[in-house]
């Protein structure tokens, strides 16, 4: 059994890379691993100042807010899956904010199998390239992390869209249910 741990930033509860969370999810505790879904927008994580004083306090940040709970968390996981609906071609500001946020602790979040989801209303061959190249740079940071999977939910733009694209929440399961 694996603790799999999944971000999901959309603003948008109920959105389409949130609903694809979802079935990630179904499919990985129907395969017997232990998993917790985290809506971002829920949570209170300010952007990193940049001031350092995770540095020079052990990595205590100097923000009091969720993020010291959420990095706890993400240093416990077997498994990380970060889910972004792509906002100007990068991922949106509450999964930036996180990654960044990561900051204080980063080099404790190793060992991760990493899987990405991500949501565009354009359908284009290089819509996600750019939220791609922020999650992998993430990634590149943490040791002993592959990227085990990636999922592309393009031509969905209205919320909830994604249930009439039953390929992609089959994906989005059987990705789940082979953590």
């Amino acid at each position: 059994m694996k603790k799999v741990l999944i971000l999901s930033g959309s603003p948008r509860k109920g959105g389409n890379s949130d609903l694809l969370c979802d079935e990630f999810a179904r499919g990985a505790l129907n395969a017997g691993n232990e998993v917790e879904k985290i809506r971002l927008q829920e949570k209170k994580i300010a952007n990193c100042l940049g001031c350092y004083y995770c540095a020079e306090h052990g990595g205590k940040c100097a923000i009091q807010d969720d993020m010291a709970e959420l990095l706890e968390k993400m240093i416990a996981c077997d498994v990380l899956v970060l889910a972004s609906p792509v906002y100007f071609y990068s991922v949106c500001a509450q999964m930036k904010a996180t990654i960044d946020r990561t900051v204080a602790r980063w080099t404790e979040i190793t060992y991760k199998d990493l899987y990405y989801i991500m949501t565009a209303a354009e359908d284009s061959a290089t819509v996600m390239d750019g939220t791609l190249a922020c999650f992998r740079g993430f990634r590149d940071c943490l040791d002993g992390s592959p990227e085990k999977g990636v999922l592309y939910g393009k031509g969905v733009h209205e919320k909830g869209e994604i249930l009439q694209r039953p390929e992609l929440l089959k994906i989005a399961y059987e990705m789940g249910e082979q953590v």
